[in-house]
């Protein structure tokens, strides 16, 4: 929102609840200039007159960026008188990043100190404030603060966040939450994201050059602007169910692509894959499938009529009292045989289970003849040998060698 002074630009933005004042340089110098009492810039008027000359030049040098070009740092001689106006942003955290803040927050006030920000940390409330000062000469440097106290806030580490203060390095803190309404669809759909072990993540920091932090309902992002824009698409389409899968391959290829200079000016349409959207809906196929009869083009037969089975069976030509006698006929019919099953299934009862045959044993066969004499022997050996006496062989081992050592001894 533009004010209406026409000596300097001021910006009304609402940032986290608080209000911004920005002064830009140019218009402190048109400012200071009419202080002076110099002479004020030329009308409008007399810039329409002064229409630039065309340059001979060919369209792929204007629209290409020429290898190791970078814009030049913003320093104090391009604003030496400051700010009119100080500027101040303030966001909450919640309590569980408290511990970290208190910890990493003499680091953060020393680089914003460098930048002539000052940073207050409020615990009691739970708020992070920046705000600019008269040494401040880099209007938005204070944009870039607002961004790092965000950044902290939303779970991402010092030694990441404060990246974001460098002049080719920006942020993005995509909202999440509200894509999805099922929560258990929303919390499959954002580990889709992560990957297995980090891995799809890892996949596509790689691929845009940037930081990625999921954290509950938002994403944070910090690399170039050309990253950006290729995360906050990836983020949105895998809410939108289309697996990360395909945009990490076709960012492969334009990572490919953009190495060959010929194909620089020219479409990659042709070279990028075409994924086509598959819904496939599961329908429950019923239990009982009735086949379709073949077509005929002739109607199906009349269905016969009570009189016309009366006819047929010849009950039309009967009296009353011998229908009545045949109706009885068939109930007591039925009755005597309903009452013949109830009394087989009575009788069931009664009825002794089949035994198993007993198999008979086998009887010790007679072939095989005992030797008594052997028999008789063994006997005889047991009888003589005492329980762990020494055998014949091995007494008379004992006593030759008693008598040698007797011998020794003389």
């Amino acid at each position: 929102m533009l004010s209406d002074c026409t000596d300097c630009l001021l910006r009304k933005e609402w940032g986290d609840g608080c209000f911004s004042v920005i002064c830009y340089p140019s218009s402190l110098k048109m400012a200071s200039s009419s202080l002076n009492g110099t002479p004020a810039a030329p009308e409008k008027s007399e810039f329409r007159s002064q229409k630039p000359k065309p340059e001979n030049r060919d369209e792929s040098e204007l629209l290409t960026v020429p290898d190791g070009w970078k814009e030049p740092a913003f320093s104090k001689e391009d604003n030496p008188r400051g700010l009119l106006e100080e500027s101040s942003f303030a966001t909450l955290f919640p309590k569980y990043r408290e511990a970290y803040l208190k910890e990493c927050w003499p680091l953060v006030q020393k680089a914003l100190n460098e930048h002539h920000i000052n940073a207050t940390l409020d615990l009691i409330e739970g708020s992070m404030t920046v705000c600019t000062t008269k040494k401040t000469f880099d209007p938005y440097i204070i944009i870039r603060a607002r961004d790092l106290i965000k950044l902290l806030a939303r779970s991402v580490s010092f030694e990441q966040a404060i990246r974001i203060l460098q002049d080719d390095i920006a942020c993005d803190i995509i909202k999440i939450g509200s894509l999805v309404r099922n929560k258990e669809r929303f919390v499959k759909r954002r580990q889709r994201l992560i990957g297995p072990k980090g891995s799809t993540l890892k996949a596509l920091e790689l691929l845009t050059n940037c930081y990625i932090m999921v954290q509950g309902n938002t994403v944070s992002a910090i690399g170039p602007f050309s990253g950006l824009k290729e995360v906050r698409k990836v983020v949105l389409d895998t809410m939108k169910n289309i697996h990360p899968i395909y945009n990490i391959k076709t960012l492969m290829i334009k990572r490919e692509l953009a190495k060959d200079s010929e194909l620089r000016s020219q479409s990659w349409e042709r070279f990028l894959p075409q994924f086509k959207h598959k819904n496939v809906n599961k329908r429950k196929e019923p239990k009982k499938k009735t086949a379709k009869k073949e077509y005929t083009p002739f109607p199906p037969p009349q269905p016969e009529s009570q009189i016309d089975k009366e006819l047929a069976s010849g009950e039309y030509f009967l009296k009353a009292n011998q229908k009545k006698r045949q109706k009885m006929e068939a109930i007591k019919a039925k009755q005597a045989e309903a009452l013949s099953k109830r009394q087989e299934e009575r009788n069931k009862a009664f009825i002794p289970p089949k035994e198993k045959p007993v198999a008979k044993r086998k009887e010790a066969s007679t072939e095989t003849k005992i030797d008594v004499a052997t028999i008789k022997e063994k006997v005889k050996k047991a009888k003589n040998k005492k329980l762990g006496a020494l055998t014949a062989e091995e007494v008379k081992l004992k006593l030759e060698a008693d008598e040698k050592k007797k011998k020794k001894k003389k």
